[in-house]
């Protein structure tokens, strides 16, 4: 059989796409069971890839320049955390319960911090019912979370990047948002200012986007590991391999995907805000509580699952420790 020049392409395109596909299909998504309860953590695999980070020429200037970055691939949590699995750490209440363990991570649990029992009603009226969104949880508890989660099950659980939540959220995407440039789509994606009546809604009542991700815009905004930096991306030259910013001490720290009361500019993919003492404003506590805010039920977290973690003496800093 002879084959024509242009049938010689396309085989070798299709075998060039295929090696591209295999080598970014590793991991596969997977759903975790807590023991004890009908709640469950669903994780959506992210391949590897490279993308170009931040805004265009109408963003602020703390999401320029745009930078290329590449990322190893990660689990990202298909919805943002909710009251329900977090007051499972809160209260403790699978301690006794076994999780099926991996050996990748091996943490005492007992050395895990507990975060305080809140003091007052941290949804400010918004309610904690089933599928709802925990907020005003700080990054010192979100990350403790993610070590509790660690700890029990022996992978390693914790906060994104900014580089992988935007990565995700872009899901391939290179406009303004992951479905393109017109804001008046966000309804279908998103609560946000404009159809939330300034409250958080249940996770994932919008449409996902292309990677399977619910909420990534809106309802909650969402804690990354990094510390804020207004001119990091300037030194795009020294992050563009799987970057973080490791803070080096507790304000501010970068948030991503906008919330409830968000317009529609600051749900971007690129967009950036970060975390203010003023977040704990009405706090009487002396000194002022390090598990919880009393002015950001707006803030909350989605986790990632890393199968790639770092040495025993580097975990400290993806646990906000």
């Amino acid at each position: 059989m002879i084959f024509r020049y242009e049938e010689i392409l396309f085989f070798y395109f299709l075998f060039l796409l295929s090696i591209i596909l295999y080598g970014q299909s590793k991991l596969q998504d997977y759903t975790l069971d807590f023991p004890g309860t009908s709640l469950k953590l669903e994780m959506i695999a992210i391949p590897a890839g490279t993308f170009v980070m931040g805004g265009n020429t109408q963003s602020p200037e703390e999401e320029k320049p745009p930078h290329k970055v590449a990322l190893d691939e990660f689990w990202m949590a298909k919805y943002e955390t909710t009251w329900d699995l977090y007051n499972l750490y809160l209260e403790r209440s699978i301690e006794d319960q076994e999780f099926q363990k991996s050996d990748i991570i091996k943490v005492d649990i007992d050395a895990v911090s507990g975060a305080t029992i809140p003091y007052v009603d941290m949804s400010l009226g918004m309610g904690k019912g089933k599928d709802l969104p925990v907020g005003n949880v700080t990054y010192l508890a979100a990350s403790q979370f993610c070590k509790w989660l660690s700890a029990k099950t022996g992978d390693f659980y914790r906060l994104p990047t900014e580089a992988e939540w935007e990565y995700a959220a872009r899901a391939g995407s290179n406009s303004s948002y992951f479905f393109g440039e017109d804001p008046m789509a966000l309804a279908n994606f998103a609560w946000y200012a404009a159809n939330s009546d300034a409250s958080y809604h249940k996770v994932g009542e919008k449409q996902p986007n292309s990677w399977g991700l619910y909420d990534v815009y809106g309802n909650v905004a969402e804690w990354t590991l990094d510390a804020y930096d207004p001119k990091y991306y300037k030194s795009a030259d020294k992050i563009s391999k799987n970057p973080f910013n490791v803070p080096t001490s507790v304000y501010p720290n970068s948030v991503r995907g906008g919330s409830y009361k968000d317009d529609a500019f600051k749900l971007r993919s690129s967009a950036r805000f970060f975390s203010s003492k003023e977040w704990k404003r009405r706090d009487p506590q002396f000194p002022k509580s390090k598990w919880w805010n009393t002015d950001a039920p707006f803030v909350g977290f989605r986790i990632v699952r890393d199968p790639n973690p770092p040495s025993a003496q580097e975990l400290k800093k993806y646990w906000g420790e």
